[in-house]
């Protein structure tokens, strides 16, 4: 008798086969593979903009040294120095060029990520020193 009434059962009654499970799993686990891609590729994101901003800092803050000693113009020529900012290891080459006006001269400020071996230029900026008040 029990074996009857369990061949009467109803579809419903029985529960999901091995197939729709496994069907199921596949679709939720490259649903996930995805959304961790996703997150992946916003992490590198986040941390690139982060060092960016930090070497813009650093370009920024050399330029506004150089503002400071009015009255002292820069030597013409190349140098390379660390401007590291927090934890972030940089590399600033500062270029000076004359101008057509002796009283002024350009100042160009490049900064490379100095953890890697011939790393990425991750800020450039330009301007000017003077001697003029």
């Amino acid at each position: 008798m029990a074996w009857a009434a369990s061949k009467s059962c109803s579809r419903a009654d029985r529960g999901f086969t091995l197939i729709e499970i496994l069907v199921a799993l596949t679709i939720v686990s490259v649903a996930l593979m995805a959304s961790i891609r996703a997150v992946g590729s916003l992490t590198a994101s986040a941390s690139d903009l982060r060092n960016r901003t930090l070497a813009q800092w650093s370009a920024e803050n050399q330029l506004a040294q150089i503002r400071i000693e009015q009255g002292i113009l820069p030597a013409v020529g190349r140098r390379s120095f660390a401007c590291d900012q927090g934890d972030l290891r940089l590399r600033c080459d500062q270029i000076v060029q004359t101008t057509d006006n002796p009283s002024f001269r350009r100042v160009d400020v490049q900064v490379f990520d100095a953890s890697v071996a011939d790393g990425p230029r991750l800020a450039r900026l330009v301007g000017f020193a003077t001697t003029l008040r």
